[in-house]
């Protein structure tokens, strides 16, 4: 962060935003934009997602100010932040990681190894997991994105997606005995 932010003059907008000041919380991240700016294109360049990482990072800082112990550690606090969207962005997180279809045009499935009468039961395996999990898993289902998703249960992204990475994982484990069981049946004669 450049020198010429008053460390003083930030911690006392801290301390109005944190009592509600609506004026003194849009200084403070408007005094901190130009900075996180500046540190996102000596990363990555001149590229459309240095403002989408600018308003992430300045949106971490808006919901995290309240866990802000030293409003004198304001810089590092919100660098820290920056920080953690810049791996993120190294992570793949702003660009699409996965297909999702539309309910309606969902690709058709061909099997040719199903056992007469025999279906995976997917209902099964989603009852070994947690309603939170259970949840995640059918908003997913859903379309829903990661960051949507944690929004409407109240949680973290990274919390979001290590939470459907143990699903699946579960959900493997009881659905393996059944693929394995299915797996001993020769294909159907043509």
């Amino acid at each position: 962060m450049s020198r010429s932010i008053d460390t003083e003059q930030l911690a006392a907008w801290v301390a109005e935003a944190l009592k509600g000041d609506e004026t003194a919380l849009s200084r403070l991240l408007s005094t901190l934009e130009s900075p996180m700016r500046a540190f996102f294109i000596s990363r990555i360049g001149r590229r459309p997602d240095v403002d989408d990482l600018v308003q992430n990072s300045l949106l971490r800082l808006h919901r995290g100010l309240g866990d802000l112990k030293d409003p004198n550690r304001l810089k590092a606090f919100a660098m820290k932040g920056a920080l953690y969207e810049l791996q993120d962005f190294y992570r793949g997180r702003y660009t699409p990681k996965e297909t999702l279809f539309d309910i309606h045009d969902a690709p058709e499935i061909h099997d040719d190894r199903t056992v007469s009468g025999v279906g995976l039961d997917v209902e099964k395996a989603l009852s070994a997991l947690s309603d939170k999990a259970r949840r995640i898993i059918e908003l997913r289902e859903y379309g829903y994105k990661y960051e949507e998703i944690a929004e409407m249960v109240d949680s973290t992204e990274a919390a979001i997606k290590m939470q459907v990475k143990r699903a699946f994982e579960r959900m493997r484990d009881a659905l393996g005995l059944f693929l394995l069981w299915i797996s001993m049946f020769p294909p159907p004669e043509r």
